[in-house]
């Protein structure tokens, strides 16, 4: 097991390499600079800015200066927000989308794998076709749809939670944290109905019922163990989607994370800022991808044994 997860973390290093190399030169060939919708300056102050950001250097020493500086830690400063470095605003927007981000996976997990469940112990009654219907609703609702739906019910009609902002109220994140989760809820709930219906029929389940084992036993023990493999294979891109988006939910609500920077990053082309926001999502995901491969290999012991040959 060791020697697998350690052979993935060394696969993931040159496709973290690549992306970044290929972000790098990508931003630089976008049309404009970062300081073209300053207000209007001389070209000699255009010349002094380029010069002190070394952003009139070719591209390939401004690459290798790019990887020297990363072999330190260091992001560089940003060239929107002014007195700032890319560290110390990942630092403190990063938390808050995380925050979001990791709420919206658990409602995800527990409404998703509760719903399908559900369904699939009633696969032919009412229940159960209810059930599939609304998680087919949650499939085809758009976050940027049922976040101001949610804000005029609960906050404009019934005044139960903020509308807009992220305070010390834990309530604020609770709109947010639905409006993410909803459309991953609905996708888990399919992938453990289909799994759950498909293994009630196999051998092993009707073999554990002549043994005198009870319904529920084998549902939550026998069946749920093989039904949760695929949500657990969802869970790495489930966590891309869930960074990624989040900048529509950010918006809608008002929360100061890091999805509304990296938009701004990207129409203002700050170089480096984007380039540390890429970063950061590549790790998240590339983590949650090998977190998804460990847990399937503690639910399977035949993957466990796949990986350790």
């Amino acid at each position: 097991m060791l020697k697998y997860f350690t052979s993935r973390i060394l696969e993931a290093i040159p496709v973290f390499f690549i992306i970044v190399t290929a972000v790098f030169f990508m931003v630089r060939f976008v049309p404009g600079g970062p300081f073209d919708k300053e207000r209007a300056v001389s070209e000699e102050t255009l010349a002094a800015l380029n010069s002190y950001y070394g952003l009139d250097e070719p591209l390939v020493v401004q690459y290798c200066s790019f990887l020297k500086n990363l072999a330190r830690g260091d992001l560089g400063p940003s060239f929107k927000y002014a007195g700032w470095s890319v560290n110390e605003i990942l630092r403190e927007k990063a938390l808050v989308s995380l925050e979001l981000g990791g709420c919206a996976l658990a409602i995800a997990l527990v409404l998703g794998l509760g719903v399908g469940f559900a369904a699939a112990a009633f696969p032919s009654g009412k229940i159960g076709a209810a059930l599939s219907g609304i998680s087919l609703v949650g499939i085809c609702l758009p976050a940027f749809v049922l976040g101001p739906v949610l804000i005029l019910i609960f906050c404009l009609r019934l005044n139960c939670f903020n509308a807009m902002g992220w305070s010390d109220f834990p309530s604020d994140i609770v709109l947010p944290a639905f409006t993410l989760a909803l459309f991953y809820a609905a996708w888990i709930a399919r992938l453990s109905r289909s799994r759950a219906v498909e293994e009630k029929s196999r051998g092993y389940v009707r073999t554990a019922v002549a043994k005198g084992c009870g319904k529920g036993r084998v549902y939550f023990v026998h069946i749920l163990r093989n039904a949760v493999e695929p949500v657990i294979s969802y869970i790495g891109p489930a966590a891309a989607g869930l960074l990624s988006g989040s900048f529509v939910v950010e918006t809608i609500f008002q929360i100061p994370g890091l999805g509304r920077f990296f938009i701004s990053s990207a129409l203002d082309n700050d170089y480096t800022m984007i380039m540390g926001c890429v970063m950061l999502y590549s790790v998240f995901i590339i983590a949650f991808n090998l977190l998804s491969d460990f847990l399937l290999a503690a639910v399977n012991p035949k993957i466990a044994k796949e990986m350790r040959k």
